[in-house]
């Protein structure tokens, strides 16, 4: 694996200015300090709960808003805004997939749009193969169609035909499967794999269940409350989670492998609301629902602590202070 990344977001923060109920002004303080790399021919997932800043991120690395502060770099080579150029390189695909397509437009027309764009050839057979990438078959059949004539596995497999039309190094998938039926779900999934694989995609899978990102991804990166509290290799994540909250995530999916009374949180330590954006906690922004909250988890961002199986966390459980290191 290359070290420098194609697509990364490094120390990137975004404030949405906005109003109160009663007109007053307020800052929204959706994504802070957050570091993220994409490399060729890996999946990275990013999980947390709705509201924590997964998507605003997304945005922000295909450049839909503009940063704050930080930066975001394609090759390693800073970003100044969207153009073809980038467009051609990064992808995002939507979690609605009927709302992103023409919906008075045939498949052939949504696909052969993206190639004249990009300067690409837009044939017919160039369409099929868009199609053929996707399990679409018969091909002519499907490029024929009218959204409303697909089921949603199928829009969303037009929607990621469209995406690659542009032949992108980078897809950014925003919760690609979540509006999906269950039974297809797991298709969509092996499809975003085996695209990785054959196109050397660097692939964003965005996610609140953290049992699919721990069945797609190589690595997987945890926010919460618009700070990225832990990341590393999918297994050791997931196997061996450092942070409160990621445990937290782990234990709340089923799990039948997992013995009855082994959360570490009891249902009262569970339950709770996200802070608020506006007015986020000082310290870590977990503390408020953190069953292992400190005297500087609320005062203090924790550092970060690096393991030896790749992983590393901000979380101030995992820092060596003074007074506890031993006496000898």
């Amino acid at each position: 694996m290359s070290d420098i990344p194609i697509l990364a977001a490094e120390d990137v923060t975004k404030h949405f200015e906005s109003r109160d109920g009663v007109g007053r002004h307020v800052t929204v303080r959706a994504v802070e300090n957050v570091t993220l790399r994409l490399h060729r021919g890996r999946i990275a997932a990013l999980v947390g709960e709705s509201g924590s800043g997964k998507t605003t991120l997304a945005r922000l690395l295909a450049q839909f808003y503009p940063v704050t502060s930080g930066r975001i770099l394609l090759r390693g080579e800073p970003v100044t805004g969207p153009d073809r150029r980038f467009a051609g390189e990064v992808q995002l695909v939507f979690q609605d997939p009927f709302a992103s397509l023409n919906s008075l437009r045939r498949v052939e027309h949504n696909l052969r749009r993206a190639l004249k764009l990009h300067a690409h050839p837009a044939g017919d057979e160039h369409v099929r193969e868009l199609l053929g990438k996707v399990n679409l078959t018969p091909e002519a059949e499907f490029a024929r169609k009218l959204p409303h004539e697909l089921s949603g596995g199928q829009r969303q497999r037009v929607a990621i035909a469209r995406a690659l039309a542009v032949r992108p190094s980078v897809l950014l998938g925003d919760e690609p499967i979540s509006m999906l039926d269950v039974s297809i779900r797991l298709d969509v999934l092996n499809l975003l794999a085996r695209l990785r694989d054959e196109e050397g995609l660097a692939l964003l899978y965005i996610t609140h269940d953290i049992a699919s990102a721990r069945y797609l991804s190589d690595d997987v990166f945890v926010m919460y409350a618009g700070q990225m509290v832990e990341g590393g290799p999918a297994e050791s994540v997931i196997q061996e989670p450092k942070h409160p909250y990621t445990r937290l995530l782990v234990d709340s999916s089923p799990d039948p492998e997992r013995a009855a009374g082994s959360s570490a949180f009891t249902a009262a330590e569970k339950l709770g609301e996200p802070p608020s954006l506006v007015d986020p906690p000082p310290g870590c922004r977990f503390h408020p629902r953190c069953p292992f909250a400190r005297d500087e988890c609320r005062t203090e961002f924790p550092p970060r602590t690096e393991f030896p199986d790749g992983g590393w966390t901000n979380c101030w459980l995992h820092v060596t202070r003074p007074e506890d290191t031993p006496t000898p």
